[in-house]
Formats: structure tokens, sequence, C-alpha cells
């Protein structure tokens, strides 16, 4: 340990998403190879002698405690436990929170010395990991609200590769097995007899970690969801959601030095006649066990919603992945202008 092609493939993944900026501490951590990079988890983030890293991932990660906040982290798994490395922003991103961190060394802050808060979570204390509507992010649930993150991947790939090494990674671990199942058949395993209604679809690992993926129901809610937010102009047998991707909303900040740009999170659901941008809380469905009270703010809310037909053109500009794209609608502010038209002019 470790192998040439562990050194290989933690070398390429650790590379910071180039819309994203970092401090100047996780800028050093993007920067190290190899076996530089096994060292410093050893010598600076491992908890436990004998543990090895396993896998890297660059992403926007969210707490229960802090929804609000969105912060770029590198995630390292190991075979004890999950940590994620944080911006120092973060810590003075929102205050009266103060007591989710221990603020012990921030006399540093002024010196030469870089620091990052490290948030573990231990895979003994793992209770559950629900993956997203396709694959665009993944939330792992511990015992207590402080142990809940979602990391926005906005990428499947990414995803899938982290839920398959935790996968691999849980398999290690020692824990009791679990009583033999009592042979069930497909409608008590997957339905509720209370309410007819399917469950999400649960894959229960060796290590007893629940691993919950969507099912369909949740593209069918999700539709009804926006057909009322279209207030009613198109039937809903027809709405076919068509995309759904997590995206940021570019927003330019005038006035500044270099008129810099700020960039918002935003879900966007493209259907066949509009074009939807959401709101989404991603660390907060579904409820928590402990949770005693639903959250403050709906799961979807509506921010920006336009007919395709309105869309004159798409800017597409030319850089690389992550593509910026511009949808320029006709200025209308009557949507049905031409109807009335007829209406006023040509009818009694």
């Amino acid at each position: 340990y470790p192998s040439e092609f562990l050194l290989q493939k933690i070398t390429e993944d650790n590379q910071i998403p180039v819309h994203l900026h970092v401090s100047v501490s996780l800028q050093y951590v993007a920067g190290l190879k190899g076996s530089a990079l096994v060292e410093f988890f050893h010598g600076n983030i491992a908890e436990v002698e004998n543990e090895e890293l396993r896998h890297l991932m660059w992403s926007s990660v969210l707490f229960y405690k802090t929804p609000n906040v969105e912060v770029m982290a590198c995630v390292l798994l190991s075979t004890k436990a999950i940590y994620f490395l944080l911006d120092d922003s973060f810590v003075h991103a929102d205050e009266h929170q103060s007591d989710f961190w221990n603020k012990e060394n921030s006399d540093c802050e002024n010196s030469s010395f870089h620091l990052s808060c490290c948030f573990v979570l231990k895979l003994n204390d793992l209770q559950s990991v629900n993956v997203g509507l396709f694959d665009q992010y993944f939330r792992i649930t511990g015992h207590s609200a402080d142990h809940i993150v979602t990391c926005l991947t906005r990428d499947s790939y990414n995803t899938h590769t982290f839920i398959q090494q935790l996968m691999a990674v849980l398999s290690l671990l020692a824990r009791t097995p679990s009583p033999e199942p009592v042979d069930k058949d497909f409608y008590s395993e997957f339905g509720s007899k209370n309410t007819g209604k399917m469950e999400n679809y649960e894959l229960i690992h060796p290590s007893r970690v629940k691993f919950i993926y969507p099912n369909e129901e949740e593209i069918g809610d999700l539709a009804f969801l926006v057909a009322e937010k279209m207030d009613g102009l198109t039937n809903l047998p027809s709405l076919n959601i068509l995309l759904y991707v997590l995206a940021f909303q570019v927003n330019h900040v005038e006035g500044s030095a270099q008129n810099t740009s700020s960039l918002q999170p935003k879900t966007l659901i493209l259907t066949s006649s509009d074009l939807f941008l959401f709101d989404e809380d991603y660390i907060s469905y579904p409820l928590p066990e402990f949770a005693k009270e639903p959250p403050k703010r709906d799961k979807y809310q509506l921010a920006d919603g336009r007919r395709i037909r309105d869309l004159d053109r798409v800017l597409m500009g030319y850089q690389t992945y992550p593509q910026a794209l511009t949808f320029v609608f006709d200025d209308v502010q009557d949507q049905d202008l031409m109807q009335n038209l007829t209406l006023d002019h040509f009818g009694e």
C-alpha cells in the first residue's frame, strides 16, 4: 500500500473544479501529487495509523445545520472514515452556527499558517446514503443532525464512483450480522400496506448501511409540482420532464473591481414546453428519523420559469466543461399578448 494505480487515480481526481474558488489552504492540497498526497493524508488528516486512503473527490457540500451555506470541500474516503476538508471561509459564513465548529485555533488567522477545518464522519456511525435524482447529488446520514452532509457533485459519474468506493470500504467493516430475514413477497417488501404507496428503492448493505435510491414516483411528483407552477397552461398527461440538472445561475455583479460574477445554485428542469429554475432543498428531504418537525421551506421553490416558444436564441460559451449557456427570451410582459389583441380588436 498504496499501489501505483491508486496513486495515479488519486492524483487524477485531485483537481478543483475550475468555476469554483477555494482558499489558499485547499489550493495547497490540490497541488499535491501521488505519494505526497498520501503522506499529507497520514500526517495531517488520518486519525488512525493503519487506515488507508481509498478515494478522493472535490465537491460542494451542505450541512444539515447550515442548509443555506454551500461550501467547497476535498472529500477523502479511507477505510475508517469520510473526511471533509473544508474551505476556511465556511467557518465565518454562518456566525450563529459557531457552536457547530470548534474555533480554538482562530488566532492563526493572521499568520502565514493556513488552517482548514476537517469534518470527520466515521464509517461506524454511518446509517444511510440517499442518492438524489439522476445521481446529481447524494446525502450521507449519521446518528444525529451534526452528522448529515450532502455532496453536490452535479455529476452522475462522480456520484456513482464515490458510492461504489464507499460500498467497497464498508464491506471491510466487521459488524454483527443482522438476523436472518423472513421471506417476503414483493408487495410487503417494497410497499406500505397503510398508504398503498411505493417506498423508495432501498439496498441494505452487509454493513447494515442503507443505500436509498429515488423511484419513479419522485419524477411523477416533480412533474405534478411543475404543472402546478404553470398555472394550468399545459395538461398534466402530456407533461414530460426531459432534463433535470443541478446547475448555477450566473449573476453579474457590476460596480466591483472586475465586474465579477456570482454563481447561484439552481435546479434546472426542462419540459417539452417550458424551462424552469428551482431553488431546491438538497439536505432536509427525506426527513431524518430524529426530525421533530418538517423543514422551514419546501423541497422545490420556483425561481424562474419561461415558455420554450418565447426562447429567441441560446448563446454557447467556447470554454470547456462546465459549459456556459445564455438563454435569451423575447421580453414580452403579457404571455398571451396575441390572444388578447385578437379579442380586443376583432371580437365583441
